[in-house]
């Protein structure tokens, strides 16, 4: 429908409504049918190629070659006429027009500071709970994160240099701040682009964070039986020897929300090899491997989809639009008794589905970076509680629960007593004034501290993220003309007036998401769902294992059961049993479990 006569005039109609009444206001199948209008305009004007290596064509697959069928280590060869689109190394793309996305120049790229506005209107005074989620939801965003986008390591020889207050006790003065790494694929040809950065990560929904996205580290993880990841004795991953972390294949900020994500999908992945070994006991150790990963993969997509977002999201309208984007407003019922009902992603959903990339190839944006930036839901302290009566096992601030210490709490206290511990209490309000104390203080081993909050302004307007007004103009949403317009809370509004000398147009888009009034059941605000709505549709849309490929043929039937048949409950219960009489007592394994006693 993108493109055609009758999208255009759709979408315009829904424009005109939205001048009256916003999308969420709106009675739930008005405001669903609005959804997809606001998803089909975005698809048209919000995505914009960086050019690079994606755009090369490469040899025609010879029938056979298992990549056709199978995800490759790098992400290569997703897209058959296009091997690079999407493999790790390529491109961030853009959801503004380019020319939106130049940095500003020092000083202007430097102020206000980013360490003052981290100070001045993030620092957590008191934690703000997100009482429609547990803690396992904000381990499972840094969970899928890991596998969608990695900028690289700062480089620390080229630094920026924040001012500071003569109030800031900060050790460094200036603080240096490594810069991105460049773009080392840029030629003469590029002259004409706004800066360019690198994905380190596969840009594809792919599982990286577990399989890792290099032949090597893959093949370090697996135990050559069977398809299977190599796992301990104890039934958990083992350690690698120079890191004290997981062996797994990602492990940077690593803490013990994401260790027990990683654990869990790990067996996950060996429970499916046993079941596709004894439907199919003739194939190979990577016959087995690799279609265990492509099956786990759309698991952890689909859960992400129809159970995650709708945790952070709580509303009826989301609850609906989400399964629609997974089963089609068909519904689940129908699509498990019947198949699908043509190849409408709207009728049927997008999974099997025809692929396309609509107006751009297919990468991760930075602008969908910018919209990630989470860090307030990460709670400062942890107590950590039996599942069977619920009493206090242990208690811990974060960082004795990050990096090496994960695995010592593992050994102090039981998966399912970890898994409950997470399961029943809330994580922080994505607001301001609620940033982890402990992250705008970060020390990590041989390296100077950290304020990751400062950092986090830091990189948007290094990256060429417009500002808050601009970004949401970018959106074709109107920009807000006073700091009371943007917040309901008036003191709120005279720090963001102080902080940015009265210029509403200067204010962060992290900070201004932060700021804004969010829809009623939302997690964040409605700005950065407009990102949402339409790169949490694209990384299925453009893939073609979720799109065209999404077939028996290609998974198997044992596999598209596999997917079909389980939840975020029912793989926690596949492998920690005992958690049984709590989940049953919740519909969303994100939201707030109860407490056992």
């Amino acid at each position: 429908m993108a493109g055609s006569v009758f999208s255009r005039l759709f979408t315009r109609i829904w424009q005109l409504v939205n001048r009256f009444i916003i999308w969420h206001r709106l009675p739930m199948p008005l405001a669903v049918i609005n959804l997809v209008a606001l998803r089909i305009q975005l698809r048209e004007q919000n995505l914009h190629d960086t050019k690079g290596a994606v755009s090369a064509t490469g040899p025609e697959l010879p029938p056979g070659d298992p990549r056709l069928t199978s995800r490759t280590v790098d992400g290569a060869y997703n897209d058959l006429q296009h091997p690079k689109m999407g493999s790790a190394g390529a491109r961030f793309a853009r959801n503004v027009p380019l020319q939106f996305a130049y940095p500003e120049a020092p000083p202007a790229l430097l102020t206000p500071s980013p360490r003052e506005v981290s100070r001045q209107l993030l620092t957590r005074d008191q934690f703000v709970p997100a009482t429609i989620l547990n803690v396992l939801a904000a381990a499972w965003i840094q969970f899928q994160v890991h596998d969608w986008f990695n900028h690289g390591s700062p480089d620390d020889e080229h630094s920026w240099e924040l001012p500071l207050k003569d109030d800031d006790a900060w050790p460094q003065r200036p603080m240096k701040v490594g810069r991105t790494p460049p773009d080392p694929t840029r030629t003469d040809a590029d002259a004409n682009l706004p800066p360019t950065f690198i994905n380190h990560s596969v840009h594809w929904w792919d599982g990286s964070q577990i399989y890792g996205n290099t032949p090597e580290v893959q093949a370090s993880l697996r135990s050559g039986d069977k398809g299977k990841l190599e796992i301990g004795p104890d039934g958990l991953l083992y350690l690698n020897p120079e890191t004290g972390l997981d062996l797994t294949g990602f492990t940077d900020n690593y803490w013990v929300g994401l260790s027990l994500l990683h654990n869990l999908f790990s067996l996950e992945h060996n429970s499916i090899c046993d079941r596709l070994a004894q439907e199919y006991p003739n194939w190979s150790d990577e016959e087995i491997y690799q279609k265990a990963r492509l099956i786990n993969a759309a698991l952890m997509a689909k859960i992400h989809t129809v159970e995650w977002t709708p945790a952070i999201l709580a509303t009826p309208t989301m609850r609906y639009a989400m399964r629609g984007n997974w089963w089609g407003f068909m519904g689940e019922n129908y699509y498990l008794k019947h198949g699908r009902l043509g190849r409408s992603e709207v009728i049927s959903g997008i999974p099997g589905s025809p692929t396309s990339h609509h107006t751009a190839p297919y990468a991760m944006t930075e602008e969908f970076v910018a919209v990630y930036r989470l860090h307030p839901l990460i709670p400062d302290e942890f107590t950590f509680r039996s599942l069977s009566d619920d009493r206090t096992l242990l208690e811990h601030q974060f960082p004795q629960v990050e990096g090496v210490n994960a695995r010592r709490v593992q050994e102090q206290v039981s998966m399912p007593d970890l898994f409950y511990s997470l399961g029943t209490v809330h994580p922080g309000a994505v607001t301001l004034h609620n940033y982890p104390k402990f992250l705008q203080n970060l020390n990590r081993p041989n390296l100077p501290p950290m304020d990751l909050a400062a950092v986090d302004v830091l990189r948007d307007r290094e990256r060429g993220v417009p500002r808050y007004n601009q970004f949401r103009q970018l959106l074709n949403k109107p920009p807000v003309r006073t700091f009371e317009e943007l917040t309901g809370n008036k003191e709120w509004a005279d720090q963001l007036r102080q902080v940015y000398d009265n210029d509403i147009n200067r204010v962060d888009t992290m900070v201004g998401m932060y700021a804004e009034n969010p829809p009623t059941g939302f997690g964040f605000s409605d700005t950065a769902f407009r990102i949402f709505i339409l790169m949490a549709s694209r990384r299925l849309k453009s893939d073609r294992f979720f799109t065209t490929y999404y077939t028996t043929e290609v998974y198997t039937k044992a596999g598209m059961d596999w997917i079909n048949g389980n939840t975020m409950s029912t793989v926690l219960l596949r492998h920690y049993p005992s958690l049984g009489p709590v989940l049953s007592r919740v519909q969303n394994a994100f939201a707030p479990w109860p407490r056992s006693k």
